[in-house]
């Protein structure tokens, strides 16, 4: 038989989970903080892009109303800058101007000679009608940004391309910027600290059922393990309480099954007990008589080992009860049944012999089971000691290993009417006949076997015996 894994225990955790709202709200306010961090960088780099395009058309402005100054006279490119106008520049940019013509030959024709050239690789740019190009640049130890215009210029002695230059330093456009980045951190953090409002407060009233059941369960009596109603909790807490539901209701089961085998136990107990204490009262009365009668006394010491053999197997009876409900988590180990069987027919071969019994074994195969030796051993011996006292003198018991992992227990006792067949394995219930036949016994062996075959994952069944005589209990294992 395959015996199926024990159940995992959960994980256990050394450091304590902490509050639940803390974590709700890191898990929902770190990610959101995150996202609006990268939607401010997206702002701002969008921002950033805008504010370069209205600068670059100021810019290009300067440049064209420049380029209007700049003409052909005795066939060489001048340019007519008055202070003015750059004064002018400087107030539209909101920066500092640098300029420089040149021309149709590259030379220098008016402003700031050693103003950077235009690079290489810089493209036209396509969002003016205009030819010209867009680059930053160092200058004087600044950055700037420069727009480079080709203007045309001719008369009737030359024609050609005239470069005009114009940088503007970059602080306009920083403290822009600087001011986009702020305005867009200051908006971005108000709306962090209102969303975190917003889910505290959202996790506080989401948190009100959790707390309501806490106060349910913390206000019951000790006594009390009824349902909580899943109804005071959200749907998906439910699980939850119901799972609390049946272990409430396994503990009360097993409260029950433990006060009804202390009644049973000491409601069988008081019985022998009682006895024990009359026959030990007359034995002292007998004992004190003169002159006392010795065979008298005798008889009654000997009913009181009787009792007392009587009351040790019915409480060795009952711890065995309770140490079957205890052995559900024990690690199964294999057992070879045959040869428990046969050490159980030993043991029992003197009482069957003193009674001329014919205790037989019948195992030609061998019969694997994983279990508990000690409690498969403690119900073989049930069954074999059920059938010797059953069985009357001179007859037989006869312990089976048969085929399809069958255990099998046969004697050629009274038998058991098959109406009360399923009342034997309920605890302290004896039969007619069995009353007739062992009125000391308990009402205990069959149960036992029951609940220890029950533990292996084995059904047990009643029949008759050979011929329609006597009692044969069959035990099958699972495969």
């Amino acid at each position: 038989m395959e015996r199926a894994p024990p159940p995992q225990q959960p994980a256990r955790y050394n450091a304590p989970l902490g509050s639940l709202r803390g974590q709700l709200l890191r898990w929902l306010l770190v990610p959101l903080i995150c996202l609006m961090a990268l939607d401010a960088v997206s702002v701002y780099r969008n921002a950033l892009d805008a504010a370069d395009m209205a600068y670059d058309r100021s810019l290009l402005a300067s440049t064209r109303a420049l380029a209007e100054r700049v003409s052909v006279q005795d066939g060489k490119v001048v340019a007519d800058v008055p202070y003015v106008a750059l004064d002018s520049f400087e107030t539209d940019t909101l920066g500092r101007i640098f300029y420089k013509v040149s021309g149709i030959n590259g030379e220098t024709v008016s402003g700031f000679g050693d103003l950077p050239p235009v690079p290489a690789n810089v493209p036209r740019s396509e969002a003016y009608p205009a030819l010209v190009r867009f680059y930053h640049a160092k200058y004087n130890g600044q950055p700037v940004r420069i727009a480079a215009l080709l203007q045309p210029v001719y008369d009737d002695s030359m024609r050609g391309i005239a470069l005009i230059q114009v940088a503007e330093t970059l602080d306009a456009r920083r403290g822009l910027s600087n001011q986009i980045l702020l305005d867009t951190l200051l908006w971005q953090a108000g709306l962090v600290l209102a969303t975190g409002l917003l889910v505290w407060f959202a996790v506080r009233l989401v948190l009100k059922p959790l707390m309501r059941l806490k106060v349910e369960v913390e206000t019951r009596s000790v006594s009390d393990l009824s349902d909580v109603d899943p109804a005071l909790v959200h749907k998906e807490v439910r699980p939850l309480v119901e799972a609390m539901n049946g272990s409430m209701s396994r503990i009360q089961d097993l409260i029950a099954s433990q006060r009804r085998f202390i009644a049973d136990a000491s409601h069988q107990l008081r019985t022998p007990l009682t006895v024990l204490k009359t026959q030990s009262e007359l034995a002292l009365r007998e004992a004190d008589r003169a002159p006392c009668d010795a065979a008298a006394l005798r008889a009654m010491v000997q009913g009181i080992a009787a009792t007392t053999d009587s009351a040790v197997h019915l409480a060795n009876r009952l711890l065995m009860l309770a140490r079957i409900e205890h052995s559900g988590g024990v690690e199964p180990v294999p057992v070879e049944l045959r040869a428990l069987v046969r050490q159980v027919a030993l043991e029992q071969a003197v009482p069957a012999v003193s009674r001329n019994i014919d205790l037989a074994l019948e195992a030609e195969q061998e019969l694997v089971v994983p279990g508990q030796a000690l409690l498969l051993h403690e119900m073989v011996a049930n069954l074999v000691d059920n059938a010797l006292r059953y069985t009357p003198d001179g007859g037989g018991v006869t312990l089976r290993i048969g085929p399809g992992r069958v255990l099998e227990v046969e004697d050629s006792g009274p038998g058991i009417p098959e109406s009360e067949r399923e009342r034997v394995f309920s605890p302290f219930y004896r039969a007619a006949a069995s009353m007739q036949r062992n009125p000391g016994g308990a009402g205990l062996g069959l149960a036992i076997v029951r609940d220890i075959a029950a533990l292996h994952g084995a059904t047990i069944a009643l029949a008759d015996g050979a011929h329609g005589q006597g009692l044969k209990v069959s035990i099958s294992f699972p495969p």
